[in-house]
């Protein structure tokens, strides 16, 4: 497993949707575009997908813990950054 930690600003519209015949019952996914660039598929499942779809929008500086999966980072912490703690 390869632990991540990401800094970077929401680019994408927070995207939620339900799952059916799956070990996990919500997702939600977005785009985050890091300091130097790079544009990052970020996944979260259930009560994280939750709090993501509820508190989180494009615009928003963020920092994600997770693990790095098929082409995007699934999530097992994210922390809203307060405006005015990371200069992008």
């Amino acid at each position: 497993m390869n632990e991540v930690f990401l800094m970077g600003k929401i680019i994408s519209p927070v995207e939620f949707g339900f799952m059916v015949e799956s070990k996990h019952y919500a997702m939600s996914r977005f785009r985050i575009e890091t300091l130097d660039g790079q544009i990052i598929e970020i996944r979260a499942y259930d009560k994280v997908a939750d709090f993501v779809y509820s508190k989180i929008k494009v615009g928003d500086s963020i920092f994600v813990y997770g693990s790095l999966n098929m082409g995007f980072v699934l999530i097992r912490s994210i922390s809203k950054l307060v405006n005015g703690d990371v200069d992008f």
